[in-house]
């Protein structure tokens, strides 16, 4: 009996042998359909393929495509457990041709793989074509299959649609008949819906073309998409009816039992099975980078992470459960899917804390749910109201209220539910439009509320695919952007960041699917709505943009790929600082570009140079570590346990992003006692720490009080940066003639040496003034009531040598005073001294506050014995002179 990893294999081993390229699963979070919430189908990854809009190397393709249907119009969620086929996650296997095979060899290949290789009965098999497809009839008949077993359906079962336009084509399907014990009857028949006759695989012949007017047309390109469910068919080959009894599914089974000691094939064996199948798409979910939130796919995932979560509370289990599961499911799985074995710690991790918090809310939640129930009779539906306060309160979906109430036989006021969550969204607007935002703040929120939270896939990938949600031009919504004209616009999903935490917006390219030619230049992303929206800014491109195109977005690799290496090396930049600094340092501020970082700090005075050689020192050695990013989410108070950073400026909710990197030992950070940097950031960043390159301090300047700046360079633009450094070394050396290692000492003795010049320069100049370099050719004292008085106006001489020469001829008239006026390019320096024994008499101070207003200048100041002001014009100098003659003439 093969297991289902078997026959996996067999299948894509099979059409590797004629000629298919094996392609790996495509995430879960598609980025190539923005209509959908998560992959549902084979054929998703590769629908630009069959509409023309890509080509690859290969033109026949197989894969085994990982899908959730829980959310949206596929959403299997609510019979998860109760039925024999119903999952939220699955395996489609499908080959697929784009314009090469079509109906003859898919048939072919389809019978072959099927009879032989999987060894089924061909006589057990029933065939569906679409009624007005004479050739899939011949050809089936050709593959001798009776006609009484080729039914001809007329209905959308079996004519397949991409939407209401573009490519569609007749299906033909398998069916395997388990016999007449149980009920039911053929495709097509009033009795199809029982289990007996069960489809196995489908083919779909994608040849026509459908317009707006219903109009059809044969495809240029005829393609082939096909699928068949690993766990149907698994079931079929390990003898069962029922998927839930092949042998990965038994194996996560009997590892719920044996977490909650609970009979696995018992009356409560329900539970189990929910629990397994939750399992394998929440963990998938996570390694695909879905992360439980309130909004998008993070609330898909929550809902399905705690309605598994409640079945395992039905079995008794007091403690957490699903990440005891984690391993077993990576056994099953890992070998196929490599993603789980990468992201196991992550998967736990995220498992045991939404199961913590949510077992803290669910037995006062269960026990609100009881109270209200037990007032109500027999088959009244409970409230509304009840429903959306366990809701708001305890965070229970509504289809847990519902699934819990299943139990109960009863039902859900989903209306009056409805009603209240459009009162609390009517409240929450209110009071968030008298927060103080932008006067156009409210367009913001009506789009909000039409289209819902941007789902950011930048994490992971720089190219997706999105549908224009609204436009926005002069604060005003709009249907359409003319070509040239700019405007925002919102997006359902995108790859694009938008600036927040310091780490500025993204740019790139938007192409208009219809046609890829059409380019609109998106130069920056910003967040509106309270962080709830992105706004995408654009210049539209030829054709114009308007709401409901659906395009691909291109992020600007090298521009992101820079803005990520400033914004990890801020992290590094943060801990080498606290390391150089001390604890005391924590960030102020920063930014993040693609051209440079910024990053502001505690700290109260300028670094030394060696304190930033050691910072710059230790980031360079955490980047030389090639280092893993790691992120993860936890709670804010699980975050600070941990030790993380958090970071200035950012707002935090009831999870945060946790981004280690780095190790360093006996750091004493982190649970393993060795990581470098711990913060919370909800910024993208580098994958390994070696990708951000280089780190260069630029320089630290002051940016507040207590407050200090750094600025620094990463990657290319530090190594551009140090290239031209050696350059104007190497300039330097050439211009002294010597080894450009030499270049400090050569530099230094030649600044030493300026300095003796200046300085003998000066004493030439005060001498030369002694010796008579006056205007009025000479130093002559004059006595004014008894006091001795030289004043002079002197050219040759700066103000700040003007002290030294009061000194020298205080010391030659032994008792008086002195002023001097050198002229300074037609500005006046001014300066007076007294000698000692006079200060009690006379001031210095007075005698330059008497000439400076002479001179045009205003007050002056310093000692009795010595003071100093200036003035805007020496011409003036004789009567600023006689104004200090009069000082002593008083």
């Amino acid at each position: 009996m093969p297991s289902l990893n078997e026959i996996r294999s067999t299948f894509l081993n099979y059409f590797a042998k004629q000629g298919h390229e094996v392609v790996a699963s495509s995430p879960l979070v598609p980025r190539n359909d923005p209509t959908l919430m998560f992959v549902n189908s084979g054929m998703v990854q590769f629908k630009n393929l069959f509409t023309g809009v890509e080509t690859r190397d290969y033109n026949r393709a197989t894969t085994a495509q990982k899908c959730v249907r829980a959310g949206g119009k596929h959403n299997d969620l609510d019979n998860v457990g109760y039925t024999a086929r119903h999952h939220t996650f699955f395996e489609m296997l499908g080959n697929f041709s784009f314009g090469n095979y079509f109906k003859e060899e898919a048939i072919t290949y389809a019978w072959e793989l099927i009879t032989k290789d999987f060894g089924i009965d061909k006589n057990k098999l029933t065939v569906t074509v679409y009624h007005t497809d004479d050739e899939a009839f011949a050809i089936w008949k050709k593959m001798g299959v009776p006609e009484e077993r080729i039914i001809r359906i007329a209905t959308s079962d079996n004519y397949w649609q991409m939407g209401p336009t573009g490519p569609c084509g007749p299906c033909t399907e398998i069916f395997y008949d388990h016999g007449e014990h149980i009920w039911g009857g053929p495709p097509g028949s009033p009795e199809e819906d029982g289990d007996r006759f069960i489809e196995i695989w489908n083919v779909v012949f994608m040849q026509n073309e459908q317009f707006e007017d219903g109009s059809m047309r044969n495809l240029d390109m005829q393609s082939i998409d096909t699928g068949m469910g690993l766990e149907r068919i698994g079931a079929l080959l390990q003898g069962s009816h029922d998927n839930y009894d092949t042998d990965l599914f038994k194996a996560l089974i009997e590892a719920s039992a044996h977490a909650t000691g609970v009979d696995p094939y018992g009356a409560q064996n329900v539970h189990h099975r929910v629990i397994a199948d939750h399992l394998r798409s929440t963990a998938f979910l996570i390694a695909d980078g879905v992360m439980p939130s309130n909004d998008g796919r993070g609330y898909v995932l929550r809902r399905i992470m705690r309605r598994a979560m409640r079945h395992a509370h039905l079995l008794g289990a007091k403690d957490p459960v699903m990440h005891q599961l984690v391993p077993s499911l990576v056994r099953q799985m890992g070998g196929a899917y490599g993603e789980l074995n990468h992201a196991q710690a992550l998967i736990e991790e995220t498992f045991l804390l939404e199961e913590t918090r949510f077992k803290q809310t669910l037995e006062r939640g269960l026990k609100l749910l009881d109270d209200e129930v037990e007032g109500l009779g027999e088959g009244v539906a409970l409230s509304g109201e009840a429903a959306f306060k366990l809701y708001d309160t305890f965070g229970f979906p509504l289809d847990l209220t519902q699934d819990a109430l299943r139990e109960k036989g009863r039902e859900v006021d989903v209306s009056g539910f409805e009603a209240a969550m459009a009162e609390q969204k009517a409240k929450a607007r209110a009071a968030w439009s008298g927060s103080g935002d932008a006067a156009d703040a409210s367009v913001w929120f009506d789009i909000a509320d039409d289209a819902g939270v941007t789902e950011f896939l930048g994490y992971d990938t720089e190219v997706a695919e999105g549908q224009v949600l609204a436009l926005v031009a002069d604060g005003a919504r709009v249907k359409t952007l003319a070509e040239g004209q700019e405007g925002w616009a919102v997006l359902n999903q995108t790859p694009f960041y938008a600036e927040s935490g310091g780490q500025v917006g993204d740019s790139g390219l938007m192409r208009r699917l219809e046609n890829m030619e059409q380019v609109s230049r998106v130069s920056d992303t910003r967040k509106h709505a309270d962080g709830k929206i992105f706004g995408h800014m654009i210049v539209a491109g030829e054709g114009g943009l308007s709401v409901g195109d659906t395009v691909s977005l291109e992020v600007e690799h090298g521009r992101r790929s820079a803005i990520r290496a400033n914004h990890s090396a801020t992290h590094l930049l943060h801990e080498a600082l606290r390391s150089a600094l001390g604890d005391h340092v924590a960030q102020r501020g920063s930014l993040n570009s693609d051209d440079r970082l910024r990053f502001d700090f505690s700290h109260s005075k300028a670094l030394e140079l060696d304190q930033i050689k050691q910072v710059e020192a230790d980031v360079n050695a955490c980047i030389r570590q090639n280092a893993p990013v790691v992120t993860r989410v936890m709670t804010p108070d699980e975050a600070r346990e941990l030790g993380a950073q958090a970071l200035f400026g950012e707002k935090y909710g009831d999870e945060v992003r946790v981004v280690s990197m780095g190790h360093e030992s006996g750091s004493g950070k982190g649970s393993d006692g060795h990581t470098y940097s711990i913060e919370l950031c909800g910024g993208t960043h580098v994958r390994q720490t070696g990708d951000i390159g280089l780190f260069v301090v630029l320089g630290d300047s002051a940016s507040s009080a207590g407050v200090r700046r750094i600025e620094a360079l990463t990657g290319k633009a530090a190594f551009d940066y140090l290239s031209a450094q050696d350059a104007r070394v190497a300039e330097l050396a050439l211009e002294l003639k010597a080894p450009a290692a030499d270049v400090p000492a050569r530099v230094k003795a030649l600044i030493d040496e300026r300095k003796a010049l200046t300085n003998e320069v000066a004493q030439l100049r005060r001498e030369l003034a002694m010796a008579g370099g006056a205007k009025d050719g000479g130093a002559e004292a004059i006595e004014i009531n008894g006091i001795k008085l030289i004043a002079q106006v002197l050219s040759g001489v700066s103000g700040k040598d003007l002290p030294a020469l009061i000194d020298a001829h205080k010391g030659q008239i032994g008792s008086g005073a002195v002023l001097l006026i050198a002229d300074t390019g037609g500005k006046a320096a001014v300066a007076a001294g007294v000698t000692s024994d006079l200060t009690d008499r006379l001031s210095a101070v007075d005698l330059v506050k008497a000439a400076v207003p002479e001179l045009g200048g205003k007050g002056g100041g310093g000692r009795p014995d010595m003071a100093q002001g200036g003035g805007a014009d020496v011409s003036n100098a004789e009567a600023a002179i006689a104004a200090a003659k009069s000082v002593l003439e008083a």
